[in-house]
């Protein structure tokens, strides 16, 4: 069936369009942060930026941001770690083996999804101020060392893998073990990747929970740090736009370096989903 060509016409405005909409606002904070203060606050707006960059360094003098990097990069990589290892176990287990109870538990491992974060913050405070874990790196990162959403794409994954290769491993005399380190996790990488991504992402652009669970600059995160500045420099709006930048840029270009693995292990999690 030949298409019109103004079908294609359309599609490509569509996708500018949706992209314009998507890097505008942080091309409006980087043009924000390279201004002036008035003409920050200038009407009509002033869409391009004047090489103020000497609010960069206002802002990076203004807190300590070294030190909520050196955190945030800390939390986000052991938390990325134990997801990674408490995924590959749990969706090995749930994708190949056989035990009483495995799809009632893992029922009860997706009704956690449907649980709201928000409906759990008092009384997981009140349980990190009893094993005394508030104002800690451990309350950032041990409650998030596990991921439902990384159990099910490595369990969905793991339904794909042909039994043979687990037969013909039994007969070469490997283990469970042996066989999910050397043969079950290359196969994964893909989707490894991805939770791996997706989890460093998290991190690093988690405030809510860091935030309530934490009140000193030694160990709260970058996205805490920002939330600082902008109570101490609530009208300082080119420095906190020049901080904006700060915390977004590196996980921007991350996604950037890493974006064709990430696509390509959301499609090899998705094309293993079966009943």
């Amino acid at each position: 069936m030949r298409r019109h060509p103004w079908l294609n016409i359309m599609r490509i405005f569509l996708v500018v369009v949706l992209a314009l909409l998507f890097v505008f606002p942080f091309y409006w904070v980087i043009v924000t942060s390279l201004n002036t203060s008035g003409q920050a606050l200038q009407y009509p707006p002033v869409l391009l930026p004047h090489g103020q960059f000497g609010n960069y360094v206002r802002a990076w003098s203004g807190a300590p941001w070294l030190r909520y990097f050196s955190n945030t990069v800390f939390i986000a990589t052991v938390t990325t770690l134990l997801v990674l290892v408490t995924s590959l176990l749990a969706g090995f287990a749930f994708g190949t083996m056989r035990f009483p109870g495995k799809s009632l538990l893992f029922m009860a491992f997706l009704a956690l999804m449907m649980i709201p974060q928000t409906v759990l913050l008092i009384p997981d405070y009140i349980l990190l101020q009893d094993i005394h874990w508030l104002n800690t790196y451990w309350a950032q990162i041990v409650p998030w060392g596990a991921s439902v959403f990384g159990i099910f794409m490595l369990r969905q994954f793991f339904l794909t893998l042909p039994s043979d290769y687990w037969e013909a491993a039994q007969l070469d005399g490997a283990g469970r073990l042996y066989f999910l380190w050397k043969i079950a996790v290359p196969a994964a990488r893909p989707s490894l990747i991805t939770i791996g991504l997706y989890t460093f992402l998290g991190s690093w652009n988690s405030f809510l929970w860091p935030f309530i669970m934490t009140n000193s600059a030694s160990v709260q995160p970058v996205e805490v740090g920002l939330s600082n500045f902008l109570g101490t420099n609530g009208t300082d709006w080119t420095g906190l736009s020049a901080a904006v930048v700060y915390t977004t840029l590196p996980v921007l270009v991350l996604f950037l370096i890493a974006q064709k693995q990430f696509m390509k292990g959301m499609y090899s999690g998705a094309g293993g989903i079966k009943g």
